[in-house]
């Protein structure tokens, strides 16, 4: 029955899963995602019940497509998308799964062993806190050993860790509240900003509110900062990922505002924070507000070029690589989208190339408005995350991109100018992050690495287009004389070995070889101390060897295996002499190392190992 029960779940599963997938849905933390998360994992663990070890995801769901595809298309036409996403999400699970499951048996052995009949909720809660290992897996095979799970202790944690993460943040939310409380008492009384930034970098404006330290005021002095409303603003407010515009405000009576950024202090509520420069602001009063100009056009720059990079990503690697967010700033750019490995080295190469190439081509950008349901059916997309009302704006950009957007662009392409990836990174699951420049951005980078480019060939005392060839060579040749001076320093060190080990006493029935050595690394000198005892024969032998470095004193002991197998630790012969020089010595076994920040003391500590060293012997 319980197989039967398994070979449904796996079969109905990877037909949910198919769909959910060529429908545009991704493994993830939360929402659709994770009920496709949810569904993938459930069919792999009753997979694994009915024995089978290998992946299962990429076969059940091929055989899906082969059965439904003539019916539905989309599912033939995703196939390549199914395939990659279900096979990179089993491949991640079974990770857990193996490292998940290690844990859990080594926790339910000990359970068994307490002869208690409950899994502590502590040990559920690491496995899913720390490695991912779902509760209802936990819960599974606690059952299948005869054992509970204490759920309740393990909720109980669950809840205390949620709320210290609240906690956290409490000082955070009450200031937070208290600046709404302020926002809605000014928009209950104030009309909305006209917005005029789309067409204009400056405009008269009045004062309409004025809030200092999270209260309503009537004025504020030189060197306060401030956050005031305008009747009307050229200045964009933050949303969409484009940060606020920043810029002046000059009043009539020569008062002086830095305005340092614009945001929604509510829904439709538009606030400037700014800086009082000279004079006394008043509520009331007018002045000129004036854009940033050269800002705004790099704004503009990075906030088309983003929607070009969404068409080309899109369009590169399926319709699955919406954008789930994005940074606009000046020159420069950060755009988040959905998939499920990092980009080759040859796709972002492509999708550069081909953002540059739509920027040359100069197309068009317009922005139209019309109502929500119109704007999707002309295939304009909406990114998820985003609140549009039932009237929207839609920017165009030639006849390649089509998305909603309240923010400013460029009127043509190029006025982008060169775009420039700069870096393609996971930010989580199934979520790829590129950075990247636009227009002086671009160029200032170029530059540099123009500068940097002809300093190089300039060392290598080459052209700048034969640098790679002339360093990879110089590069070579330096292995080769770096693999040559390693075998000589081997030879060295063995002679030297061979020179110590002639120089041993015998003590009693064994040898004995105290030296201090010099021009040792540290890392050289417990395998010289072991090629040392090596060079002894198979007789009973002890070698100690130390050297000063880097202001430090390093000791070495080597003990031949008949003192080991009768219980000596090489790391005892070592103990005195390291507390002398000041450390302590560590390794157990027969090869051990000691080290301290007292190296004029060395000499004492190599007399203290050889006393001890030769009590050993002389007893053996």
């Amino acid at each position: 029955m319980q197989e039967k029960v398994s070979f449904q779940v796996v079969t109905e599963h990877a037909r949910s899963i198919a769909f959910l997938i060529a429908d545009g849905v991704l493994p993830a933390k939360d929402g659709r995602g994770y009920i496709l998360r949810r569904l993938m994992r459930r069919a792999i663990r009753h997979a694994r019940r009915l024995g089978i070890d290998g992946p299962v995801l990429p076969a059940t769901t091929a055989s899906v497509i082969g059965n439904l595809g003539d019916v539905w298309p989309e599912l033939t036409a995703q196939a390549a998308l199914i395939e990659q996403v279900v096979t990179a999400e089993e491949e991640s699970f079974t990770r857990t799964l193996a490292q998940g499951t290690r844990l859990l048996d080594a926790a339910i052995s000990r359970t068994q062993g307490s002869g208690s009949a409950a899994l502590p909720g502590e040990t559920a809660f690491e496995l899913a806190d720390t490695y991912g290992f779902p509760l209802e897996l936990t819960v599974e095979a606690a059952r299948e050993a005869g054992l509970t799970v204490d759920e309740e202790r393990f909720a109980t944690l669950l809840d205390e860790q949620k709320k210290r993460a609240k906690a956290g943040g409490k000082a955070k939310t009450a200031e937070a509240l208290r600046k709404m409380d302020t926002y809605r008492e000014l928009a209950a009384r104030l009309p909305r900003t006209e917005f005029l930034g789309y067409d204009h970098l400056t405009a008269e404006a009045t004062v309409t509110g004025l809030i200092s330290d999270g209260t309503v005021v009537p004025s504020a002095g030189a060197g306060s900062e401030v956050e005031l409303t305008l009747d009307r603003s050229p200045f964009y407010a933050e949303a969409g990922g484009q940060i606020g515009d920043t810029g002046t405000l000059t009043m009539a009576d020569g008062t002086r505002l830095e305005i340092t950024d614009t945001r929604y202090g509510l829904e439709g509520f538009r606030v400037h924070s700014a800086r009082v420069l000279e004079g006394e602001l008043h509520t009331g009063t007018s002045g000129e507000a004036q854009v940033d100009a050269e800002r705004r056009a790099g704004l503009m720059r990075s906030h088309s070029a983003t929607h070009i990079l969404h068409a080309v990503v899109m369009a590169t690697l399926g319709d699955h690589a919406r954008q789930q967010g994005s940074l606009v700033e000046p020159d420069r750019l950060r755009f988040d989208f959905a998939h499920f490995t990092a980009l080759t080295p040859d796709q972002l190469h492509r999708i550069e190339q081909a953002v540059n190439g739509h920027v040359l081509d100069d197309p068009e950008v317009r922005a139209w408005h019309a109502d929500r349901a119109e704007a999707e059916a002309a295939g304009a997309i909406a990114l998820f995350g985003e609140k549009y009302g039932e009237r929207v704006r839609i920017v165009d950009i030639g006849d390649f991109s089509r998305e909603l957007c309240g923010g400013t662009h460029v009127a043509h392409g190029s006025q982008v100018g060169a775009f420039r990836l700069l870096s393609e990174s996971s930010i989580g699951s199934n979520l790829r992050r590129v950075e990247a420049l636009t227009g002086h951005g671009t160029l200032r980078h170029l530059d540099t690495e123009r500068r940097l480019l002809n300093e190089l060939a300039g060392l290598l005392g080459t052209r700048p287009t034969d640098a790679p060839g002339t360093l990879r060579k110089r590069l070579d040749a330096l292995a080769a004389a770096q693999e040559k001076l390693a075998r000589l320093r081997a030879d060295e060190l063995r002679q030297q070995a061979g020179q110590l080990a002639a120089q041993a006493q015998s003590i009693g029935r064994g040898q004995l070889v105290v030296q201090r050595v010099t021009g040792i690394a540290p890392d050289e000198l417990r395998g010289l101390a072991a090629d040392t005892l090596g060079r002894l024969g198979h007789g009973t032998a002890i070698v100690i060897l130390g050297t000063e470095h880097d202001g430090k004193a390093l000791l070495a002991a080597a003990i031949s295996p008949d003192l080991h197998q009768d219980g000596t630790q090489a790391s005892q012969i070592l103990t005195q002499a390291a507390r002398t020089v000041g450390g302590g010595s560590g390794g157990r076994g027969p090869l051990a190392s000691a080290g301290g920040r007292r190296p004029e003391a060395l000499n004492e500590a190599l007399n203290l190992a050889s006393e001890g060293a030769t009590g050993l012997l002389s007893e053996h």
